[in-house]
């Protein structure tokens, strides 16, 4: 018996997230008395999972893997939880582990639960804390299946170093025809995405145009954040649709989330709700907004967004 963790990667790097699922994961194998065991595809330094836990790391290198595809690692991570007698199967809440979690899920017969918060709180029944309606409430589910699927709300259990002496275990699968191909994919490069950032700034109609966006982007580049807009925003094409956050668009889950120039509809809220700390700025002090937010700051984001960066500059050099 022991717990899978499936790491993700982007381009031979680990995601954050993949730290934290392998800290959730060695919690739950602690719980449950047993190893974890992380799988990776297609990542360049599988050593760097032992400081969170990870006993044995099972890799799997295959070009014709650089571009996700749900069924084709879903078999892969059934096949390894397999050999591996993994009881418990640990991903991520990301949109690619959204699709992952409930294939594998069919493939073992298991529970499956998204939206994780918390490790178990027992593990006879097995019972885990999840996040409800757009992130509102909080559920205790019990999965009573032999075989469980856990995804990990991000930022929710945390990254918590717990180094071991691991080993690495090298795993050739047969990859399955998928029937879908990607004739197309671009990357963000260069610059923090919003599915990894800590710190996002986003930005609405209050902008006013496309051509104010570089003193969104200049606060995003002092903060180490991402830059994200409202729904109205890409659909007027002053900013490209992947960068549209909320119910509609990606959701976020930051440890700072700064919306500039947002009234704050309910989608957008829904999908930002996840976020730690909500910080507000916005001419309108009835904007629903600051309802939601931890701070707010009711003026012309043309005059606060400078000064707010002039300051935050000051600070990092001081």
């Amino acid at each position: 018996m022991s717990v899978l963790v499936f790491a993700e990667s982007s381009e031979g790097k680990f995601k954050k997230t993949a730290f934290e699922v392998v800290s959730y994961g060695k919690k739950v194998a602690e719980q449950l008395g047993t190893n974890v065991v992380a799988l990776t595809i297609n990542a360049n330094d599988s050593s760097e999972l032992y400081t969170y836990g990870a006993e044995k790391v099972v890799t799997v290198s295959n070009d014709a893997l650089n571009t996700f595809n749900a069924k084709q690692y879903a078999a892969i991570v059934t096949e390894v939880a397999k050999a591996q007698s993994a009881t418990v199967v640990v991903v991520d809440s990301s949109i690619d582990g959204l699709y992952l979690a409930p294939l594998v899920a069919v493939d073992l017969e298991a529970g499956c639960v998204s939206n994780v918060v918390a490790a178990p709180s027992s593990t006879s029944p097995f019972t885990v804390k999840r996040k409800t309606f757009s992130n509102k409430t909080f559920s205790n589910t019990v999965i009573s299946t032999d075989h469980k699927v856990i995804g990990v709300a991000k930022n929710s259990y945390g990254v918590h170093e717990n180094p071991v002496a691991g080993s690495t275990e090298a795993f050739e699968p047969a990859i399955a025809a998928s029937g879908v191909t990607s004739e197309k994919v671009e990357r963000v490069t260069g610059k923090v995405t919003i599915a990894d950032a800590d710190i996002v700034v986003s930005a609405g109609r209050g902008l006013k145009g496309p051509e104010n966006w570089g003193m969104i982007e200049e606060l995003a580049d002092v903060l180490g954040a991402a830059s994200a807009c409202s729904k109205p925003v890409s659909d007027l094409g002053w900013r490209p649709h992947s960068e549209h956050v909320g119910q509609t668009g990606k959701p976020v889950a930051a440890n700072l989330y700064i919306a500039i120039g947002i009234s704050g509809a309910i989608q957008h809220l829904a999908g930002i709700n996840a976020s730690k700390v909500k910080v507000v700025i916005n001419t309108d002090p009835e904007a629903p907004f600051f309802k939601a937010a931890d701070y707010g700051i009711v003026g012309d984001a043309f005059e606060v967004v400078p000064k707010l960066i002039e300051k935050l500059k000051a600070f990092k050099a001081s």
